[in-house]
């Protein structure tokens, strides 16, 4: 009796490990589709640590579509941390709608960190990339708010190492500023919106992008600023506060002449009563020493006071011409 169970057991845990290592229920219904896959392939997969379900149901998906894909490419993608349920769909998405795609090139695209299912997708139905406003001035100094949209299609054969959208919208911002500060007049551009399309569209601006730009609409366009008056006016206000400046600093440099004058003066005004205090003291000496008579000083005396006389009267007939009249 024990024995049985035992075996009975062994039976159950043997039944368990093969059912896991060999999917029964996958290779019946590869089978079933007449997808050629054996018992040890699927055995293969568990040793090398893939999941067979994400394997051979992509495999039954891509058979039944008509497309030729072996084990080994869908394993190795898998191996290689690919996405092989959406390589596959995007290849069927792409055989549909008549696209050439290589499976190589189509795992390729999914390594590489792209969505391949909606590139295959935006083949078949181009999207539109709605810019954020750009701001650009005319030459006549007026601000244009301008709002684009981008209608482009997926380029399959650049879509490794090809730029993506926020280059398309930087560089379609850019050939509106260009256009835009290449006109006269705001006037020209409100007039003719569609120049802008034609100018930007015409500079090749998908070069080097994972899209073709099929077309460039412009939606909105709104009057902004006038940036040239406002320009002018800082200006002219940086003028102002710089002859303001220059004002000042001739001002202060005058009143520095002015100070240093009477610095200047007033020196001179105290060495002349410093030489004229010396003067008693010489003609004191002179008397002393003998170099001059009593006679002598008595006519220097006479020459001050005739000279302090005349300059009285001078004075007084000065004042007296510049007085009018007294009216009688």
């Amino acid at each position: 009796m024990i024995s049985s169970i035992f075996f009975l057991l062994m039976a159950i845990i043997f039944i368990a490990l093969f059912l896991h290592f060999v999917p029964l229920r996958l290779w019946i219904a590869a089978r079933a589709a007449n997808v050629p896959l054996n018992i040890i392939t699927l055995v293969g997969m568990r040793m090398r640590q893939v999941t067979p379900s994400k394997i051979v149901m992509p495999l039954i998906k891509a058979n039944k579509a008509g497309l030729n894909v072996e084990v080994n490419q869908l394993e190795a993608h898998f191996l290689a941390g690919g996405n092989v349920d959406k390589v596959v769909d995007a290849l069927i998405a792409a055989h549909r709608a008549q696209i050439p795609l290589p499976f190589e090139r189509s795992a390729a695209i999914d390594l590489a960190g792209r969505d391949v299912l909606e590139a295959v997708q935006m083949s078949v139905n181009p999207k539109v990339i709605e810019t954020p406003v750009v701001s650009a001035v005319a030459k006549n100094g007026i601000e244009l708010k301008i709002k684009a949209r981008v209608t482009v299609r997926a380029n399959i054969d650049r879509l490794v190492g090809g730029a993506g959208e926020p280059t398309i919208i930087a560089r379609v911002g850019e050939g509106i500023v260009t256009t835009v500060g290449s006109s006269e007049s705001h006037n020209d551009v409100l007039a003719n919106p569609d120049d802008i399309s034609k100018t930007v569209l015409g500079k090749g601006l998908d070069a080097g992008t994972a899209f073709e730009i099929l077309s460039i609409d412009i939606a909105d366009v709104d009057v902004g600023r006038n940036i040239g008056a406002e320009l002018q006016t800082d200006q002219a206000e940086a003028d102002k506060r710089i002859a303001q400046a220059k004002a000042e600093e001739r001002r202060a440099m005058a009143v520095a002449k002015e100070q240093e004058m009477k610095a200047y003066t007033q020196e001179m005004e105290a060495k002349v009563v410093e030489a004229q205090a010396e003067v008693p003291h010489a003609l004191a000496e002179a008397l002393r020493s003998g170099n001059m008579g009593v006679m002598d000083y008595y006519n220097l005396s006479n020459i001050k006071a005739d000279t302090d006389m005349r300059d009285s009267i001078s004075r007084s007939t000065g004042d007296s011409q510049l007085t009018p009249p007294a009216i009688k």
